[in-house]
């Protein structure tokens, strides 16, 4: 129960409606126990009419009597049973739903490092599936448990008071039938933790699958991929099987010493009967009632236990994520001002999940308004200063400073709130382009959502599709070409109209023509904005205020444009390079 000790604070929350809850239940129980002792009543009356101690007409008066209070009992009994369910069951849904709020919440604080070490599959399927067990133990499990303990201190009360010999016979099944129901739940518990790995498995597998289904087509992989698929489907299959097998023994176990209880009661009780020990034979018709009453939630007690247990088992791996602690914290409660002056000083960084050094003592200085391109081959370092910049991840050593401020010494919300970034593997969402857009900024209007699309050389595309800035994406814009996506991305930044612009080889997708355009606006709207722009391309560099070329982690060129082209190095490789293949297309 170690685990579930987190979800204490949920009882607390909602401890009104449980305790209401609670009490509606006993009374709930105590009237519908009413049945069986007016049963008896019936067989009494019958009896002393049968000896002549009472005229059909005082029988037919107190059978109606004895009829209506069962009748009464059974309907007030039922409408606490409903308000018992609406309380008890409603509460689980409600803490359902705060713990998976608890839980969003958690995923929306941790860095990049625990997504790249967690798959998405998984994380569903703790917030969803997880959960869902969870909610068994608020709901079932204590309902349950409440209306087990009240029954069965109430009905072997009445059951001892009439009949003790009979009542502990009657009983001795009852022990038997609750540990066979544990040993199978446990059983079902362990098939049922396998199943749910499997569920994991297939959630993951699928996600991926429908995720890459482009590049699953382009390779022309799908029947090596439906194979695979339906390897993992065929061995859940048989773990399900393998559950339901278990699963099977349940019920008629449960029938089986249901009848045995009874037959107790009519043997036992016949020959008591017999002998003048029970006065009536309503007592026997009493006490088959009571062990029909007492079965089931006996046996919820092995059920209920299985649900522990699985909550349990649930809330340890919830309690994995809601303990990890995020790298990145907020340390400034106070509001900071985000003016665009940015400093490197000796910074080094090294990325935990590989273990390797992407920035080995970076120094540059960048004043606000300034424009600064980073260049350099694959693997330099250049997406690493934007993604430090931003604090998704936090430097090694050496100073990162925005407005001469250490970063981790700024209000981290107005820090990110403060910068428009275009990742270099543009995310869009299943949502309307215009949604899409506005996403940088929820307070845009219609014509502010117009006005980044013009800049970002996108709105005639727009206008080409059917439903114009209400057209809805595929997931992750698949509906959208490379350059579609990566010029719906930029809109998204400057609509945002931030402090610091960072783009990260967004241009890749779109031809020069377009990238000139694109370039040219972005300069006109990044004024008096930091902008850094990082590419492999010397044209959308070669506007910046300074431009620097990492290699291994490293700056070895830094100057302007017409410096660093008469400078033999990177740079100007590139730039013959490049104005070598743009005069070879134009010919």
């Amino acid at each position: 129960m170690k685990e579930l000790q987190h979800l204490n604070k949920y009882f607390f929350k909602y401890k009104t409606q449980l305790t209401l809850g609670i009490v509606i239940t006993i009374i709930a129980r105590i009237f519908l126990l009413f049945t069986p002792r007016y049963v008896r009543e019936i067989f009494v009356v019958v009896e002393k009419y049968l000896d002549g101690k009472l005229s059909e007409t005082a029988i037919k008066s107190e059978l109606i009597e004895i009829i209506l209070i069962i009748i009464g009992a059974a309907i007030i009994g039922g409408l606490l049973t409903f308000f018992m369910r609406q309380y008890i069951i409603n509460i689980s849904r409600y803490i359902e739903f705060d713990l998976k709020n608890e839980i969003y919440e958690q995923y929306q604080k941790l860095s990049l490092n625990f997504y790249k070490k967690n798959r998405t599959g998984d994380l569903m399927n703790r917030i969803s599936e997880d959960v869902g067990r969870v909610r068994m133990y608020f709901g079932p499990a204590i309902m349950y448990s409440i209306n087990t303990v009240t029954l069965f201190i109430i009905a072997l009360i009445y059951m001892f008071n009439e009949a003790p010999t009979l009542a502990l016979y009657t009983i001795i099944p009852l022990p038997i039938l609750s540990v066979i129901i544990y040993k199978l739940s446990r059983e079902i518990h362990n098939r049922s933790t396998v199943v749910q790995e499997y569920l994991s498995k297939l959630s993951t597998f699928t996600q991926e699958s429908f995720s890459g289904i482009s590049v699953i087509k382009a390779y022309g992989i799908e029947p090596q991929t439906s194979a695979n698929f339906e390897t993992l489907a065929a061995e859940s299959k048989e773990k399900q099987i393998s559950l339901t097998r278990v699963q099977a023994w349940f019920f008629p176990m449960m029938i089986l010493l249901i009848g045995t209880s009874n037959l107790i009661v009519i043997y036992i009780g016949g020959m008591q009967y017999i002998n003048g020990k029970i006065e009536s034979l309503g007592t026997i018709a009493e006490f088959i009632i009571y062990v029909n009453m007492l079965t089931w939630p006996v046996a919820t007690v092995g059920w209920v236990t299985s649900i522990v247990q699985q909550a349990e088992a649930s809330q340890k791996r919830i309690n994995e994520f809601l303990k990890i602690k995020p790298e990145i914290k907020n340390t400034v409660a106070t509001h900071t001002e985000i003016n665009g002056d940015i400093s490197f000083d000796n910074v080094y960084f090294t990325y935990d999940d590989t273990n390797i050094q992407a920035l080995k003592g970076v120094s540059f200085q960048l004043k606000e308004g300034e424009t600064l391109a980073i260049l350099g081959k694959t693997g330099s370092g250049k997406s690493t200063i934007l993604d430090l910049i931003g604090r998704l991840y936090d430097i090694e050593s050496g100073t990162l400073a925005i407005n001469s401020t250490p970063i981790d010494k700024l209000n981290l919300t107005d820090l990110r709130n403060s910068i428009g970034y275009v990742p270099q593997d543009a995310f869009l969402f299943s949502d309307s382009i215009k949604n899409n857009i506005k996403f940088g900024n929820f307070e845009a209007t219609d014509d502010d959502v117009i006005t980044a699309a013009k800049n970002a050389q996108v709105h005639k595309n727009i206008m080409n599709f059917s439903n114009g800035y209400d057209t809805i994406l595929g997931e992750r814009g698949l509906t959208l070409s490379g350059g579609q996506k990566q010029r719906i991305s930029i809109a998204r930044a400057i609509i945002k109209s931030p402090k610091i612009l960072l783009f990260d080889d967004c241009l890749s997708a779109v031809d020069t023509e377009t990238e000139e355009k694109i370039l040219k606006n972005l300069f006109k709207i990044s004024k008096n904005k930091t902008s850094i722009i990082v590419s492999h391309r010397v044209s959308s560099a070669k506007n910046a205020d300074k431009i620097i070329v990492l290699e291994d982690g490293k700056i070895v060129q830094e100057g302007t444009h017409d410096t660093l082209i008469n400078v033999d190095g990177y740079y100007k490789h590139l730039y013959l390079k490049q104005l070598s293949e743009t005069s070879e297309n134009l010919k």
